[in-house]
């Protein structure tokens, strides 16, 4: 069954691009930034990091530096560069936050395509959120013209009937254009989805504006996206900043409580820096049609034994090859009203993860792309490093493990007594001296959260948003208490995703939108590693050779399945404000959310009503 609706087609080409030879007549860097915010951040970054370094090579020079003692300073200097380059993007979002907002833009009408790409989705929910966008963008004056278009790659031939019967009801009473398209094979995954429809009728369309089937997006921000892309004729992509909803377990309420109360400062910082070389996350961002089709069609990369890989994280790629051909990638924060959702549970997410690490990982092959800007060649390794950052820190993990409480439990200088060819462990570097760096890098890596929470704390009306000051306290230690408690499994788990994508192991699951318990027995199918790690340290703990710092990282380990089992616990049911990990967005539900809520339920009786009729 391959239901199709569309309009007569407007072919656009686009050319696979080449990675070996940069855009004849383009530069990439011809438009310079004032280089000031990025020399805020990576300059402090730098100076940090390089300071510890400093200080720990002089420790460890103490008895002369061995090639053991160059991988574990390497190791930590490639673990602290992160975490300090993100605390100066929150230095610099603070900065920036002192700009005054910027006027609005004004430009010409577009004609925009809303591109909604669907796999075997529930299709009351997709259609159910594009019924309650189109309601509201018809509230909005900015004069654009819009048709949505649901680009189906469902393979359940049962799903693809319910999509079909979906899109009959939504057209019915659509106040816009609204098209349908079933690809008869989901050749090339989201990638080809995108390009049967620009190739097919992209030319009809100044803009097209790309969501999830989870997205959501007010009226206004779709509104306001289209005239900031019309207002500057050199932008091809800009992207907003999707905050997170429908969250109603401990794991989801966790990750939406950091996305609202913490990811805004670090999204001011990151838009500040990086200006006209911004990102692109695949997802709720507006398009210049015609500079996406010349500029950012993908080649297949050559595999082992000679295969064609699949660009997976395409995204990241895309607004690299869109800024190397000279178009402006912009990031906007500050556009509220766009949302999406995010995994329900522990193993839901790292199943997502797993995805984004595979397809991240292949980005280390294209950072030799000729013509890509420097920051877009950043932005590509800082999305693999991301990943590698876990199995760094997991051998840092077994080092602290191996040095033991004092020099008779260092497992290193016991095998070094029985054996001079392994090298020496410098007697400056105690448990002491390891314990003290480890409290700085959790200062660091919790600074960005702590430093957004005293900004809400100290603004009445935004601290009123969260339910006032004694909730969102109880909400801030509940949520950090958490952070610290997944992340070592976070860690085990990303180790685990690295070595699969490097092996090439791993598939391309579609993402759960529904939040369900595991059962028992397959949460310890899931994290028997973790456990048996985390078993390993206590009985080193036991035993007195490992350090009681590492005791919050052990107990995390030996816990993980009631931890991931605890991700499901629908939080949202229970009474104590602040361990419900309450925000702006739980409180007073957006219109829109509401809107689309009632949308989904009237689309699901719509369907199953005759289902229900014939039984």
């Amino acid at each position: 069954m391959n239901h199709a609706a569309m309009p007569p087609q407007a072919p656009l080409e686009m050319p696979a691009q080449d990675f070996a030879n940069a855009p004849v007549g383009v530069d990439a860097g011809t438009e310079r930034q004032d280089p000031i915010w990025r020399m805020a951040v990576f300059l402090p970054a730098l100076a940090i990091t390089g300071g510890v370094l400093w200080g720990l090579y002089g420790l460890f020079a103490m008895s002369g530096m061995t090639g053991f003692e160059y991988v574990l300073l390497t190791l930590i200097g490639l673990t602290f560069i992160w975490v300090t380059i993100a605390v100066s993007t929150v230095g610099v979002g603070l900065a920036g936050r002192l700009d005054p907002a910027r006027k609005p833009a004004t430009g010409d009408p577009l004609d925009v395509a809303l591109l909604v790409p669907v796999y075997n989705e529930a299709p009351w929910d997709v259609f159910g959120n594009a019924a309650a966008m189109l309601a509201d963008l018809t509230r909005q004056k900015g004069g654009h013209r819009y048709s949505l278009f649901i680009l189906s790659d469902t393979t359940d031939n049962a799903i693809a009937a319910q999509e079909w019967a979906a899109f009959q009801a939504l057209q019915a009473r659509a106040p816009l254009p609204v098209h349908y398209r079933r690809r008869a094979q989901n050749t090339d995954k989201k990638v080809g989805n995108l390009v049967d429809w620009i190739t097919g009728w992209g030319a009809a369309y100044e803009a097209m504006l790309v969501l999830d089937a989870d997205s959501l997006m007010t009226g206004r921000a779709i509104d306001r996206l289209s005239t900031e892309l019309a207002a500057d004729p050199k932008a091809g992509l800009i992207q907003s900043f999707p905050q997170l909803i429908g969250a109603n377990t401990l794991f989801a309420r966790m990750q939406q409580f950091s996305n609202i109360a913490y990811g805004w400062l670090l999204a001011e910082g990151l838009a500040h820096w990086a200006r006209t070389e911004g990102n692109y996350w695949g997802h709720n961002a507006i398009i210049r049609t015609h500079a996406f089709a010349s500029s950012a069609g993908l080649p297949y990369l050559r595999g082992l034994a000679g295969r064609r890989d699949l660009i997976l994280s395409h995204d990241f790629v895309e607004a690299s090859l869109l800024r190397r051909a000279g178009w402006r990638v912009r990031f906007l924060p500050r556009i509220s009203g766009s949302f999406e959702e995010t995994p329900g549970t522990l193993i839901d997410y790292v199943i997502r993860d797993r995805r984004w690490c595979r397809g991240n990982l292949q980005h280390l092959r294209l950072l030799t792309t000729r013509g890509l800007h420097p920051v877009s060649r950043f932005h590509l390794f800082q999305g693999a490093a991301a990943y590698l950052m876990s199995p760094a820190w997991f051998v840092l993990l077994v080092f602290w493990a191996l040095l033991g409480r004092d020099a008779d439990t260092n497992v290193i200088s016991y095998f070094n007594e029985a054996n001079p060819l392994f090298p020496n462990w410098p007697p400056a570097m105690t448990h002491i001296n390891s314990a003290i760096f480890l409290v700085v890098m959790y200062a660091m890596l919790l600074t960005p959260k702590i430093t957004s929470a005293l900004i809400i704390a100290a603004n009445g009306k935004a601290v009123r948003l969260f339910g006032g000051r004694r909730v969102f306290a109880g909400a801030v230690l509940t949520e950090l208490a958490l952070s610290v408690a997944y992340a070592p499994i976070m860690m085990i788990q990303q180790t685990k995703a690295v070595i699969g994508g490097l092996i090439g192991r791993g598939g391309w699951t579609p993402q759960s939108r529904t939040a369900q318990a595991y059962p028992m027995v397959t949460l310890i199918k899931f994290h028997w590693i973790e456990s048996i790690i985390g078993g390993l340290l206590f009985l080193g703990l036991g035993m007195g050779l490992v350090s009681w710092w590492l005791i919050p990282i052990a107990v995390s380990l030996a816990f993980a399945v009631p931890l991931s089992g605890l991700s499901a616990y629908p939080l949202a049911q229970i009474g104590l404000a602040g361990l419900r990990l309450d925000n702006p967005l739980t409180l007073r539900e957006p219109a829109i959310v509401v809107s689309a809520r009632t949308q989904r339920a009237e689309m699901r009786a719509r369907i199953e009503a005759p289902k229900i009729a014939a039984e």
